[in-house]
């Protein structure tokens, strides 16, 4: 749920699922429309399936946990190389690194330039002190949310600041974490976009409602064609992403 959203918009929506879905096998059970339907407000619905084809695969493989072993992880529909450090580093308390944008953009100005997908793994893997991995990674992610921020970083106040290269340099452009891997950029303009169309047509169907496609325009907000969106794409998408299902001549339902 906190994969490109705020805090403040995931706490309750994380209790008010795990009320809903408790465990791996009832999620599972409950089949993907209703991950989707709960999900409603979070965005990046994607991560719904996902979850739910996890749940699955979890309580049919795995006897309802987690997989305590990166490459079972890495297979989990949806988890890449953070999700998967993540679970291994905070719920197993391995010596594993989690790297996210704060830590990428940290190790990046630390070293004084941008680095490889690879090389950036590598250095915070190398940095985690044996049997602290818990604690330091949550060291270096508050380091990167609350000091070594992207705009105005607390380097006077920094506690790593005098092995900082960027720093020692005067904090001069171009900034190395720019371009550099697992250093976030800029999302697109969602107001008007194809994505905003696509949420509405898919917040129609979280109603339980059958959406035929003569109103998938104007569900989407492009009746009138004058932003060049495609509504039929945009419904083709929802089932090829496995958010809706035909129902037959076209009409779309939740799975």
């Amino acid at each position: 749920m906190l994969q490109q959203t705020q805090v403040a918009r995931v706490v309750d929506r994380y209790h008010r699922f795990l009320e809903r879905f408790p465990e791996a096998s009832v999620c599972a059970a409950a089949g993907p429309g209703a991950v989707v339907e709960e999900w409603a407000g979070l965005g990046y619905n994607r991560r719904a399936v996902n979850l739910h084809r996890t749940a699955v695969i979890v309580t049919e493989q795995h006897g309802g946990h987690l997989p305590d072993d990166l490459a079972a992880l890495l297979a989990l529909p949806g988890v890449g190389p953070y999700t998967a450090r993540a679970v291994l580093a905070f719920a197993f308390e391995r010596d594993v690194a989690v790297l996210d944008t704060n830590v990428g953009r940290v190790l990046a100005r630390q070293g004084g330039s941008p680095l490889s997908a690879g090389s950036a793994q590598r250095r915070a893997d190398d940095l985690v002190p044996v049997g602290a991995g818990w604690v330091w990674n949550q060291a270096m992610l508050d380091l990167g949310a609350l000091a070594c921020t992207k705009r105005r970083p607390d380097c006077a106040g920094c506690p790593v600041s005098a092995s900082c290269h960027w720093f020692a340099s005067g904090c001069n452009e171009p900034d190395p974490a720019t371009g550099s891997a697992g250093v976030s950029v800029p999302q697109s303009r969602f107001e008007g976009s194809f994505r905003q169309g696509r949420a509405r047509l898919l917040d129609a169907l979280r109603t339980g409602a059958v959406v035929e496609p003569s109103r998938f325009a104007s569900i989407c907000g492009w009746e009138s064609g004058e932003l060049g969106h495609d509504a039929a794409a945009a419904a083709e998408s929802l089932v090829r992403d496995g958010l809706a299902v035909d129902v037959g001549t076209g009409s779309l339902r939740l799975p």
